[in-house]
């Protein structure tokens, strides 16, 4: 049994192709994007993290929304494509279960992480990391799949924190955490953070457009996303 997703840049291997399939998709565009900006709040003159970017859809909205946008990801790949999309940002590439060294204490607003804890072995440290970066009237929007919906569609035992391989229907092969959400919520208590809101998210309207029975499913079912805005926790230094 693989117990660590390990350090390889998966996406490396379809940037491009993940590029084009998350700009307009139901569960990027119409679902996880809108859900996290709206948790993200007013970014204007605001100076925003973008942990593990990917192609920098995220931060593109961000950037036409004021915020100074600093990001980093895994993947070479990614960070390039991220970098053209986005000329004003700073782009990193980075391994997030290392120190982001580059950044001091307190020099970030806002720090958004969408879907992509479940690819971190260290997430704890990760988190803590985070944590230290922000300044302490931040926040930090983490999005992630649905642990029901996980266990929904995989079965076996729900409260077991253990990596999964799979092919997605692309025929990318990924590795990632699964985990309930008891140990979520606890690694972010552990990390120093408290849980300001949670959001299971509802697709937009338009998102039925794009893939009406996948729509339908997202509106009665939880087997998406989910996403939380913490705080840093002003009892903990």
């Amino acid at each position: 049994m693989v117990d660590r997703v390990g350090s390889e840049p998966q996406y490396e291997v379809f940037a491009d192709e993940f590029l084009e399939h998350a700009r307009d998709g139901l569960y990027n565009a119409h679902y996880d994007r809108p859900a996290c900006l709206e948790l993200l709040g007013d970014v204007d003159g605001r100076t925003v993290l973008d942990a593990a970017c990917g192609p920098g859809l995220y931060a593109e909205e961000l950037v036409a929304r004021g915020a100074h946008v600093i990001g980093c990801d895994l993947s070479p790949r990614m960070v390039e494509l991220a970098s053209q999309r986005i000329p004003s940002g700073e782009f990193h590439v980075h391994d997030l279960n290392h120190p982001i060294d580059w950044l001091p204490d307190s020099s970030v607003d806002l720090v958004l992480f969408a879907l992509a804890v479940e690819y971190v072995d260290h997430r704890t440290e990760l988190l803590r990391e985070l944590r230290r970066i922000l300044r302490p009237n931040g926040a930090l929007v983490v999005s992630r799949p649905h642990p029901t919906g996980d266990w929904l569609r995989l079965g076996g035992n729900y409260f077991e924190t253990r990596v999964i391989e799979e092919v997605w229907s692309r025929g990318w092969q990924v590795r990632y955490w699964v985990a309930p959400l008891e140990r979520a919520f606890e690694e972010l208590r552990a990390a120093g953070f408290l849980i300001e809101q949670l959001v299971e998210p509802r697709p937009t309207l338009a998102g039925a457009e794009v893939d009406t029975e996948r729509y339908q499913r997202l509106l009665t079912q939880p087997t998406g996303f989910l996403a939380i805005r913490a705080i840093p926790d002003p009892r903990r230094t």
